[in-house]
Formats: structure tokens, sequence, C-alpha cells
């Protein structure tokens, strides 16, 4: 009898969805498992002679697969940023280094110890690796192999701030000190590195402009001409009638007994020219009636050229001629030039000569056909050291070759040197030997600054400084004085506001116009490590509002060296290093695996698959692009096992496999009945 046959195979079809379901339940908390169900067909043979659907009662039935759900499990966040799950469609695909390809949902992965990101059985997770500029690199192992970063230099800078307008310029100290509060307007503080990776500050001070103008006043002979910042002026002559180039003023007589002259329109505008010195804003030649031979020349400066140092001005022999003006009023320049210049007379040639600055001893030989400018500059720069020492107000000593007619010997004070103790017995200079290289008495440019009455046309401008760790001041830009080596050097610059919106409206001579962009600032000397680093800096949406000073914005670039402290992963598969100095670094993409048919897939253990032909070949792409889900970090894919329909089917297998049993007694009952007749 067939039906013994028939009850036979729904008993295994029975114990086998018994085993599905078991299976189901035993592995319903294994991370990325994917449930499985039981599929059975029925079995039917036919004879090839009078085959008929009616006529066959059937032969039991089968298993026709065990299909597997793929659909997503729930996903429970974990601490540990290693592990992973997929949002959506798609495998991680892991290199079992030798040869073996498998795909898996369990995303719980840990580093080796050479960096790989593994699972829990050392297989590697494969993935893209990423270039300098992040473009993608051929499928591989994705590991962490940069363990730390290395520093970068400050190199770009953003400061942004606003000044309180309410502040008054007239409360501020008459002379400037980095170390004064009461000197400067406002004042605040940055954080750089170098480039190896040093932290460092620069400290911006910024001093708003008192209502004043600056002058210098030169003594002159009538009549002579002379050289203001490289130009060439002739002075008037009262006694010859002559103007040379000036013409006299409107309120040509001053008390009755000063005659004014004032530099002609034409030749200002050429001494103003961008090549000569643009600081320029007029120049005066008074004479007193009571000597008409001589008088004084006085040279007015913008606004903004207060505290730029003085104008340099030489008669037509290149000797320095030191300002001489009376008024004891006004800005003493902490960084204007201090110096004496000993300008050589006459030599002779092939003698040996030796001068003594500050009682340091300097040689000094002279070739057949004149000095020999790199001999000086290496002989001097050989003692500068011994002078500095014997004279702390000394800041450097060089020779200047193209000073006088044959060069000179430059001496420049410390900014911080008073008037009083740049006389000429602040600073010995004798010449020992006996024929006279250098003039008896040494030409000056010592002169301080003076005021006269202004106006309110300097509001809103402001002196900016600024100095390494609070000490060293920065060259930001800061034009130098014409002929003086390179085009800037440090000190302050000038930065305006417009006084009716309190907008920025000028940065060091650069005028900004409504809607155009902020010209940078150029700050140099900020990296001790590299000096021939710079930062640029940006003074974008700061203003003069009258509100409290405060800093808007402030933001640099540069970094010390970090050590790697752990890993992430971005939705989109990035994987990003985090190191201890705040620095992030992409360092590869994970890869995920899609299949035409995922249901052809073949399970090998471990909630992983291999690739069939009824699967077809893995698709590879970063997560979230086409139908790849995205990639959530710190979670893991739990199992998608209903366990309440589990047990379901198991009350279900068991009452299939129940009723089969009554089939096989019901048959024997009858079998035993045949046998009883």
């Amino acid at each position: 009898m067939a039906g013994f046959n028939i009850a036979v195979t729904g008993l295994k079809a029975s114990s086998t969805m018994l085993d599905v379901a078991g299976n189901n339940i035993a592995n319903s908390s294994t991370v990325g498992y994917k449930s499985s169900r039981t599929e059975f067909g029925d079995i039917y043979t036919a004879s090839v002679v009078g085959a008929g659907s009616s006529n066959t009662p059937g032969s039991g039935v089968t298993v026709a697969n065990i299909a597997q759900d793929f659909s997503s499990g729930t996903l429970e966040f974990t601490n540990n940023n290693l592990d992973l799950a997929i949002n959506g469609s798609g495998f991680f695909q892991l290199d079992d280094q030798q040869g073996g390809i498998t795909y898996t949902r369990a995303g719980a992965f840990e580093l080796d110890k050479e960096g790989n990101v593994v699972s829990s059985d050392g297989k590697r997770l494969q993935g893209y690796g990423l270039d300098e500029k992040e473009n993608r690199l051929p499928i591989g192992d994705l590991a962490v192999n940069q363990k730390e970063y290395p520093p970068k230099a400050t190199s770009d800078m953003d400061l942004s701030f606003n000044i309180d307008a309410r502040n008054d310029a007239t409360t501020l100290l008459p002379n400037y000190d980095k170390d004064a509060a009461g000197s400067y307007t406002y004042s605040t503080t940055v954080r750089t590195y170098d480039s190896l990776g040093n932290e460092h500050t620069i400290k911006y001070n910024f001093v708003e402009q008192r209502p004043e103008q600056e002058y210098s006043q030169y003594d002159a002979a009538a009549g002579i001409d002379i050289n203001v910042s490289g130009v060439a002026l002739t002075l008037p002559d009262q006694a010859a009638g002559t103007l040379g180039d000036f013409e006299i003023a409107t309120d040509a007589a001053e008390n009755g007994a000063v005659t004014i002259y004032r530099l002609s329109d034409a030749k200002l505008e050429e001494l103003q020219a961008e090549e000569n010195d643009p600081r320029i804003f007029d120049i005066e030649y008074r004479v007193d009636g009571a000597d008409i031979t001589t008088g004084k020349l006085k040279v007015l400066t913008a606004s903004e050229a207060i505290e730029y140092g003085d104008v340099l001005v030489t008669d037509t022999a290149g000797d320095i001629i030191p300002s001489s003006a009376t008024d004891s009023e006004g800005f003493v320049s902490s960084n204007q030039k201090q110096y004496y210049e000993f300008i050589s007379g006459s030599y002779a040639a092939s003698q040996e000569h030796e001068v003594k600055i500050a009682g340091v001893d300097i040689k000094i030989s002279t070739g057949a056909v004149g000095l020999d400018s790199e001999s000086m500059a290496l002989a001097i720069r050989d003692r500068e050291s011994d002078i500095i020492e014997a004279n702390p107000l000394v800041q450097s000593v060089s020779w200047d070759p193209d000073q006088g007619e044959f060069g000179s010997i430059r001496v420049e004070f410390k900014p911080e040197a008073s008037e009083s103790e740049l006389s000429n017995n602040s600073l010995t200079f004798a010449e020992v030997s006996g024929n006279a290289l250098f003039s008896a008495t040494p030409d000056t440019d010592i002169s301080a600054n003076y005021t006269i009455a202004g106006d309110n046309s300097f509001d809103g401008v402001y002196r900016m400084y600024a100095y390494l760790n609070g000490e060293e001041a920065l060259d930001i830009g800061k034009l130098n004085d014409p002929g003086f080596g390179s085009s800037t050097e440090p000190g302050p610059v000038i930065i305006k506001y417009d006084p009716t919106n309190g907008i920025l409206s000028e940065i060091n001579g650069e005028e900004i116009r409504t809607g155009a962009a902020v010209p940078d600032l150029i700050i140099s000397g900020a990296d001790p490590a590299d000096p021939t680093n710079t930062v640029t800096l940006s003074l974008a949406g700061s203003t003069q509002f009258a509100s409290d000073s405060i800093i808007k914005a402030s933001d640099q670039d540069g970094y010390p060296k970090g050590d790697l402290i752990g890993v992430s992963f971005a939705g989109t598969g990035e994987m990003i290093a985090a190191f201890s100095n705040g620095e992030e670094l992409k360092i590869g993409v994970v890869a995920i695996a899609s299949f035409e048919n995922q249901a052809g897939l073949q399970s090998s253990g471990d909630t992983e698959w291999t690739a069939t032909l009824a699967s077809g070949s893995a698709l590879l792409n970063p997560p979230g692009t086409g139908l790849n889900g995205l990639l959530n970090s710190a979670s893991l894919e739990q199992s998608n096992v209903d366990l309440s329909a589990e047990l379901v089917k198991l009350i279900e297998a068991q009452r299939n496999f129940q009723a089969n049993s009554k089939t096989l007694e019901t048959l024997n009952t009858v079998t035993q009945s045949i046998l009883q007749i």
C-alpha cells in the first residue's frame, strides 16, 4: 500500500519543519541572523498510458525549499563605534586572506594588531582606500594605518570683533606701551601653532587715533637743495627773491614776522606718489623775518602715518638732516626709527683704519679702488653683539653702502630709548687711526613726533599692533620708510571704520568698497620654527558700534601633533579617524555588496553567505548609493526571528507529525484486518 510511504513523507516534512523552526528559535539572539522557513511541495506520479489527474491520489509531500527571509532586523545601539549596521539592503564583504569571500549582515567588528577592521572570526572588512585628495582607491582591506597626525603651522586666521565706539581716545596714555593697558583701546589674543606643533599666541592691540596730526621740523638754510624721501626739492630764498619748488601761502604772514611757503601742488603730487612717500600730507617752509637766510622745514604726515617714523630728509650730499621741532607735546613713537649715521667723508687707498663704537674696536681696510662694502659689512657684523652688550640701548649695527658718498655705519637704537638717552654722549665714537675715514661729528635722525591740534577727522582710525607671545613685535604689513630695504617691517598698520555706520572702510591703506571683499593682512615672523611661513589674517566682519568691545569670531587652522583616539563611521560609509589634537581624517569607505538575487546566496555559517550562480556576482558600492542602505555606526542589526511566529510553527509541525502518525496507525489497522480475512 502506497499510504505507508505517503505517511512517511509527511513525517519527514514535519520533522524538517520542526528543525527549521528550532534553528530559528536557537538563533533568535544571533546578530545579523536571517530566519528561514520551510516550503513544501506535493508529490505526484503518473503512468504513461491512461494518465489523468483524477485517477492519481498523490504520493505524499516533499520539502521543496528552505528559504531565508532577508528582511532587516531591529537596530540596537551600542557604545562601540566599530559596531556597524546597514539600515537597508546590502551586505558587508569579508576576506579571509585565503581566497575566500563571504558576505554578512553581522557588523560586530574590531581592530586587529595591524590596524585592520576584522569580524569576530578574523576576516577583514573590505572597502575603498582614499588618497590625499580623498579619491577612492580600488577595493581592499579597510585598515587604520595612521596612528598619529602631524602638526600644521597656522596659515590662515579669522578674527572678527567689535570695538566700542563710545571709547574716548583722548583718555589714552599719551605714549603707547604694549604692556600698559591704558595706552590702547582694545586688546585680544589668539592662539597659533608653529610648524613643529608648538603653541604660541598673537596679541593684537588697537589704539584709537587721537584728534592730532604729526609733523617733524628741520632746520635748513634758505635756497638750498634737499631730498625728501628721495625727491629733490629747492627751498625758497627770500634774499634772492626765488620760490624754488614752493609758493607763498595765503596766510603769508604769521604774527607779522613769519613768512609761510607751501610746496607746490605739482611737486607735492610727485612726492606723494606710491613709489616715493604717500604718507606725506603737506610740506611747509617757514622763514623768520629776523633771519631770512635760514628757515624751518615742516613735514606734515597724514593721520594714518602717525608712528610710522620720521620722513627721511637729506641734503644733496646725502647727509641726513636731523629734525629740530621745539613743540614738546604729542606722541613719542615706540616704533620710530632712532639711529646714528657715521658717514664716511674721505679715504686714502690701501690703508688700515680702526674705529671704536661704545668702546668696541672695528678694524677697517680700504682697497685700491675704495671701501669694500662686503668686507665692511662682515667686519661690523662680527662686532655687533659686543657693541650691543656694551650699550644695551643699541638694537643693531650695520653698514649702509648707499648713505653718504662712500657709505656709513648705522647704529639703530631700541624703540624704548628716550630722546635724552639718544644724545651724542650716549654712544661714544672714536677713530683711532691717524687717517680720518669718517666725519668727526655724526649726523643724526633722532627726532620725536610732535603734534598740533586737530579735528574729529580721525574718528574710527586705529593703529593695530601684533605681538608674538605678547613680546616680539610682528610684521603685519606696515610700510617701511622709502629706501630701507624690505617693503614692510614690524610695527602698526592702520585700520579705519566709517564713522557713519561703524563698518570697516580701510585696512592698511586699501579702501574697502561696499560689497567688496575685505583685504587680508599678511603676518610674518609668527612661526619661530620656520621664519618663511606667513599667516593670512582676515578681519572681515569687524565693526565699531556703540556696544561693548567683544570677540565675535576667532578661528585659525593650525594644530599640534595628535595621537589616534578613535575611529567612527559616517552614514555614507566614510571611516573617520579622530586624533587628540581635534583633527579628523577620512581613511577609507566601507563597501556594500548587493545581488540581483540575494535569495540565491548560500549560507556558510557564522551568519555569512557566499555568492552562487543563482545569486549572481556581488555589486560593490558605498552605502547610500543606488539601493544600498545607509551605514549606522555604534549599532548592531539583531536577528529578524519572530519568536511568537516560530512557536506557532512548532505547534503546526507537531500537529502535522501527529496527523501523519495517525495515518500510519490507520493503515496498520487496515492491514491487520485484511490479514485476518
